[in-house]
């Protein structure tokens, strides 16, 4: 039987339909209507009204139940969904925001709930079918919408009993398919699910769709999912942030995702950016207009709103557009025009296409360049006979805190397990992870279901709202039974740990476990269209020196097959309970520790992702002691028969106390310094107060409190930073040492406070006056809770009298900006240690740069580095952004970043090393990779030239202005003298680089004064008596773009093509991070398809006329010097007349800039609108181009400049450059380009492949 499928109006097929709307959303932004409820409000119904001839004696009111409307008022509803179709609207929502039995039973009308949403999906199509026959110009769509229920699965209505639930997850879903049926059967284009603010109860909704559809009753349509974010923590009701909403969803496919509803798009700006920013699915985003009144009403005009959501597309933030509470036919009018005309968003690359992606209240994003991932394993009832014992007494509040300090020592996922005879396993399941869910502590992190039992998994997978991992599958009961409870797993939205368990048993040898891998990987990603990043292989991890020999290899045979499985299996992760390892040796811990430490560092490197371990109970792999480390590393690898002897010997004759008490005295009798060490890396805070205290109180060493944390307390959290790297501890262990540095800190802030006071009363001044450095806000990015590094900087800024506003933990973005507005920050500090946070520094900067911030910022935390501050963060921001090693440097950049003085050379300084780390960084990339050329062209920069604020200056003159025998003295003020020095090889070091300052540098400062003052002279001299002369010309000419080419009109009738200047784009892979275009000069030109008419000027300029006769006359004296020093003043008088000329441009012959006021120095850093670029130079890397420009401005015989046969300007000191005039053009470089580009420029040129790779050889990606 063919699956039901109800036709749209204008198609002859249900897929014709959804190709289509897939399609429009690349081509532009589409929009859904406005508010059903405000537009019913207005209709001021009364009950009769609601009740109508069929519910007039129904026992319950009515009224409210806006629902039932489309049975009693089906005109009224139908006249709604008319006037948002006619305001613009590409989509309207059925009347069913309440269409389940859950909802229904307000008013006893759960026996009507099919025919409800059927019937309400006949009116909405009716509705699109009559406006399709009035305005044809596009078809519309219904949209099946789903509303959240007022029932929520993740929170307790009882404040009594956290436990307790008011639905289950079962009850929702057979509820939503009866909905869906509906829906489906009265003709709904697309379903959406929306207003979400419990995950879980959406994910009952997208369990039945999918349910539904895969039964094949019903053909698949498309699928919008939207949440409901609903206050400005960034959080849905039930704590979920945005991104991690969308990763709990994000296994239905969405077409779009998005949020609407709570808030206005003011305020919901952020969010969407957030998660536009996360999801690869289109975005949709439908706000209130503004925030309600003290009436609960909505004041925000059409008008208001079109504009606030305008920046939303003019962002590309979306792809579809609407309005919810407030929002009326006027409002989706307005938006429609202000929006109709922006491109829609692009989606980026899916994150999950090769990463692991969790979520708990937040995200846990895993991929091979994270760290080790650990699992809390002390909330299982077959591992710990604790946690037994309060799931079996029934004490789930002291379980629950085993749970919360799994987490505090660090773990990053939590196993559940409630495997044991005497308990209820789906009862305990359920209760505890009821319970979980109301401890956002615990239940930020992502949970692991672990049960031999599928009951007991299911039972936890409808109990979770993330994205949570099952622990475990297998082919232990045959594939039928495995691809079952697989295709379950992925409708759930989970991973899956599967274990290397077939029908005969389970592997024990590095092939066997291999073999069974590979086949249950190629079930799941062939058959189930499982994502590979969500299977985790466990290879099993089997006890080893248990006394018989065939067991001793167990170890080497994981490791091994780890490596095969992660060479040979793309995306698969690897787990396993490393406690099993030692589990021979219970009871004897530091036997234990020691060879799970051992373990866990070579199977690590082996390609070991995660395990189940408690995070409290590892060692550090360098603190092992020698003979048993020795011993560990022997038994692991096979390597010594007397392996367990050795162990069992050790373990008799280092028990427990033994160890504690020999280790104390050892460490205990070194220096303060060491003990501080010892203590951090060990993570013991027992005696560091007094350690502390002992270090401040020698002055001689320490003379003020700030440098007992700058000295020992900074070298042994390097040490923890050095081991922490290299593999050799992991994130619980730095959590310990993190609480150690906080204690001792904490013992000195009162000393450093006393200190602060004193220095102020010195100066007279009180704590209300302005007295400080400068202001610092500072903070740990969204999504990471590690604050001790950020709390060292704050306490050294304080010390050295900066003021520190410190934001805390997880800030996200818009707090931070908004911080450094209020607080009128110097400076902003970003601080995290884990990976993800590296992506969300990347973010804030962006939005700085969005926020037209220019505060420098200042970069620092365990995972970031130069490299990546360099190459990934500073070139989105265009103020400093400078990564800081440590806290002890932060003192030195602030300062340096503050001084008047200082500033400039520095931020160069720091440019130039970072240019040179993207250089060596770029170049290091063995296979960089190229995009196609039209992939390049389509992510160019694609203008919105219709917009008033894009549409190109017109000119005031057009045409060509030549300049003769010009007089040099007006070019004095516009010399950039840097580029003289350099000429000499002059070059000062920071803080003297550039000239002035470069006269007070120590080596080369003497000389490099001679030197100007000789200049000086000679300048002088060659101005006075005309030695030199100058000449140039100004063109501004009609012209328009035409793809990568720009197209020069002889006239401004643009019917005859007087040259085509041809463009190269930049085709080199940028960064996933990157949004920026692949840019071409062509791009800032209109392009002529627009009928927009533009223009293009050109500057050609000389001060080079008599120079070689000079040169030559010196060089005839034997004075080179001279010789040099005449070419190098020309060189500088043609860049500072051309310099002169480009400004004279702007304010005059273009005049688009008529009041610009700018300094020689402003002028230099490019601070006016356009750009210049040089034929030969990095944005047009090809000479041949110049020739273009010479035959179109009669350059030869306007000015005497002429081009050698290489293509040289002669005299030697000309420039020539093309002038743009959009403020949307940049300076960029082409880089390298692959062979078809080359081939299609030559053919665009008119000219053979050859020539053109002769001229463009250092741009060429490949080998000639």
């Amino acid at each position: 039987m063919a699956p039901i499928s109800t036709i749209p109006a204008g198609f002859t097929s249900r897929r014709a339909a959804t190709e289509y709307i897939e399609s429009e959303l690349n081509k532009r932004i589409m929009f859904l209507d406005g508010a059903m409820g405000t537009q019913i409000q207005d209709l001021r119904l009364s009950e009769e009204d609601f009740r109508g001839e069929r519910f007039k004696d129904h026992k319950k009111d009515l009224k409210g139940n806006n629902d039932l409307l489309v049975l009693t008022q089906p005109k009224c509803i139908y006249e709604i969904h008319r006037n948002y179709l006619l305001a613009g609207a590409d989509f309207v929502e059925t009347n069913t925001f309440s269409g389940t039995t859950i909802a229904q039973a307000d008013y006893a009308a759960e026996a009507i709930v099919y025919e409800l949403n059927k019937v309400a999906a006949e009116i909405a199509r009716d509705a699109c079918r009559d406006v399709l026959k009035e305005t044809p110009d596009r078809p519309r769509f219904v949209c099946g919408a789903i509303g959240p229920t007022n029932r929520t699965c993740s929170i307790s209505p009882s404040v009594d009993n956290p436990s307790f639930r008011n639905v289950t997850f079962d009850e929702l879903v057979e509820a939503y398919t009866e909905q869906v049926r509906g829906l489906l059967d009265g003709g709904s284009d697309v379903l959406l699910v929306e207003t979400i603010f419990d995950t879980l109860n959406a994910k009952a909704a997208l369990f039945a769709i999918d349910t539904l559809f895969d039964e094949g009753i019903y053909e698949r349509v498309p699928l919008f999912v939207s949440g409901t974010i609903v206050d400005q923590s960034g959080r849905t009701l039930s704590g979920q942030t945005g991104e991690a909403f969308i990763t709990s969803v994000a296994h239905t496919e969405p077409l779009a995702i998005g949020l609407n509803c709570a808030l206005g798009a003011d305020q919901m700006r952020p969010f969407i950016q957030s998660m536009s920013n996360f999801t690869s699915s289109k975005v949709i985003c439908y706000p209130n207009a503004g925030l309600p009144n003290t009436f609960g009403e909505y004041d925000e005009s059409p008008e208001t709103m079109a504009a606030n959501v305008s920046g939303f597309a003019r962002e590309g933030l979306v792809n579809i557009l609407g309005g919810c509470c407030g929002t009326t036919p006027a409002h989706i009018k307005a938006i429609y025009e202000a929006c109709k005309d922006f491109e829609p968003r692009v989606p980026g690359p899916d994150v999950r296409s090769k990463k692991l992606v969790l979520s708990g209240l937040e995200p846990l994003i895993y991929d091979d360049s994270s760290n080790f991932l650990n699992i809390g394993e002390r909330c299982n009832v077959a591992g710990s006979r604790k946690f037994a014992r309060h799931i079996i007494n029934d004490q789930y509040e002291e379980a629950l805190a085993i749970a919360r300090e799994q987490v505090e020592n660090g773990g990053q996922v939590i196993d559940i397990n409630m495997d044991e005879g005497m308990l209820d396993g789906v009862a305990a399941m359920t209760k505890f992870l009821n319970l979980i869910s109301t401890e956002p502590d615990v239940a930020k992190v992502p949970i692991m279901v672990d049960s031999s039992n599928f009951a007991v998994v299911e039972a936890g997978l409808k109990c979770v709202q993330g994205k949570c991992i099952v622990n475990s599958i297998s082919l232990k009961e045959g594939e039928e039974d495995f691809l079952k409870k697989a295709r379950l797993i992925k409708r759930y939205g989970a991973a899956m740990v599967v274990m290397a368990f077939d029908e005969e048993g389970q592997a024990v040898d590095r092939h066997e476990k291999f073999r069974i891998c590979e086949r249950s990987y190629r079930l799941l990603v062939d058959k189930v269209g499982f994502n590979p990043n969500d299977i985790i292989f466990d290879p099993n991890i089997l006890t080893i020196c248990t006394g018989m020999e065939e067991h001793n290899n167990y170890g080497v045979e994981f490791i091994e097959a780890t490596h095969d499985i992660k060479t040979k299996l793309p995306g698969a992760k690897i787990s396993g309970g490393v406690s099993n390892l030692s589990f021979s040796f219970r009871g004897k811990e530091n036997v234990r520790q020691a060879m799970h430490s051992v373990f866990l560092y070579h199977a690590i490197k082996a390609g070991m992702d995660m395990g189940i371990v408690n995070p409290g109970f590892l060692t550090i792999y360098d603190e092992i002691p020698k003979d048993l480390l020795d011993i560990c590393e022997n038994a692991l690898w096979n390597r010594d028969p007397e392996s367990t002897d050795k162990l069992l010997e050790y373990a008799q004759t280092h028990g427990k106390d033994a160890v504690q008490k020999g280790e104390e005295e050892a460490w205990r009798s070194g220096s303060v310094t060491e003990r501080l060490k010892h203590a951090l890396v060990k993570g013991i805070t027992k005696y560091v107060v007094e350690d502390t205290e002992e270090a401040r109180l020698d002055k001689e060493r320490y003379p003020r409190p700030l440098h007992v944390i700058e000295g020992p307390l900074m070298s042994g959290m390097s040490v923890v930073g050095d081991l922490f790297g290299a593999g050799k501890m992991f994130l619980p262990q730095v959590i310990k040492s993190a609480r150690v540095m906080k204690k001792a800190v904490a013992h000195l802030i009162p000393f450093m406070d006393a200190e602060r006071l004193a220095n102020i009363e010195l100066m007279g001044a009180t704590e209300d006056d302005n007295i400080y450095n400068g202001t610092m806000v500072i903070a740990t990015v969204k999504g990471d809770v590690h604050d001790i590094g950020k709390n060292i900087v704050g306490v050294v800024l304080g010390c050295n009298n900066y003021r520190v506003v410190d934001l805390g933990v997880m800030t996200p973005c818009e707090k931070i900006i908004e911080a450094a507005i209020r607080e009128k920050a110097d400076v902003i500090g970003l601080s995290g240690l884990i990976t993800p946070s590296l992506d969300e520094m990347i973010h804030v900067a962006k939005e700085l740069e969005r926020a037209g911030m220019k505060i420098p910022l200042l970069i620092g935390g365990a995972t970031t580095s130069k490299t990546h501050t360099a190459v990934k963060i500073a070139p989105r921001y265009q103020a400093p952004a400078i990564h800081v090693l440590d806290a002890s440097r932060t003192v030195v950049v602030v300062s340096n970043l503050l001084d008047k003085e200082l500033r400039d050379d520095f931020i160069a300084e720091v440019n130039e090393e970072y240019e040179e780390v993207r250089d060596d960084h770029y170049d290091s990339l063995k296979d960089r990779k190229y995009l196609s050329l039209p992939e390049s062209r389509k992510k160019g920069l694609h203008i919105q030239w219709s917009l008033p604020e894009n549409l190109p200056p017109k000119p005031n003159t057009v045409g060509h202005k030549v300049y003769e025998d010009i007089d040099l003295n007006q070019l004095l003020p516009y010399i950039d003298w840097n580029p003289f020095f350099q000429v000499w090889q002059l070059r000062g070091k920071y803080p003297n680089r550039g000239y002035p300052k470069l006269f007070n540098d120590a080596t080369v400062g003497q000389e490099a004064r001679r030197l100007f003052d000789e200049a000086q002279v000679m300048l002088r001299d060659l101005i006075n008596k005309r030695k030199i002369r100058a000449s140039a010309i100004v063109s501004i000419l009609p012209a328009n773009s035409r793809g990568d080419d720009i197209v020069v009109y002889a006239d401004e009738s643009r019917t005859e093509e007087a040259g085509v200047y041809y463009g190269l784009r930049q085709q080199a892979e940028k960064d996933k991070e990157s949004s920026d275009a692949y840019l071409c000069l062509s791009d800032f030109i209109a392009p002529s398809a627009t009928g927009i008419p533009d223009y293009i000027g050109s500057i050609a300029a000389s001060a080079g006329f008599g120079v070689d006769e000079l040169a030559a006359k010196y060089e005839a004296d034997n004075d080179d010097y001279s010789a040099i020093m005449v070419k190098a003043l020309a060189d500088r008088l043609a860049e500072a007349l051309t310099e002169k000329l480009h400004q004279d441009m702007r304010r005059e012959m273009w005049g688009f800039a008529p009041n610009e006021s700018l300094d020689t120095q402003d002028l230099l850093s490019i601070k006016y609108q356009g750009i210049r670029p040089a034929p030969g130079y990095p944005s047009q890397p090809d000479h041949a181009e110049k020739t273009t420009m010479w035959k179109l401005g009669n350059i030869t015989e306007a000015t005497g400049i002429e081009l050698t046969d290489s293509l040289m300007m002669h005299p030697g000191a000309s420039v020539c450059a093309l002038v743009f005039a959009h403020p949307k053009s940049s300076y960029f470089a082409v880089g390298k380009v692959t062979n078809e580009q080359i081939v299609d420029y030559a053919a665009r040129k008119g000219t053979t492949v050859d020539a053109v790779e002769t001229w463009l050889r250092p741009i060429l990606s490949y080998d000639v």
